[in-house]
C-alpha cells in the first residue's frame, strides 16, 4: 500500500522524494527505511521507488 501510494504521488504530483515528504509531512526516511525493508529502493533518476535486483 506505502508502495502504491508513494508512486503515485511522485508520479502525478512531485518531482523528488523530498517535495513529497514536505508537502505531505511526512518522513522521507521513514519511507525509505520501510520500503528498503521490502526489498525496494529510491530511483532519483526514475522518481519512484523500484524493487532492488
Amino acid at each position: 500500500m506505502l508502495l502504491s501510494w508513494a508512486n503515485m504521488k511522485l508520479r502525478d504530483l512531485y518531482p523528488s522524494l523530498g517535495e513529497l515528504a514536505v508537502a505531505e509531512s511526512a518522513d522521507a526516511a521513514e519511507i525509505t527505511g520501510k520500503l528498503e525493508a521490502a526489498g525496494y529502493f529510491y530511483d532519483s533518476e526514475k522518481n519512484q521507488f523500484v524493487i532492488r535486483g
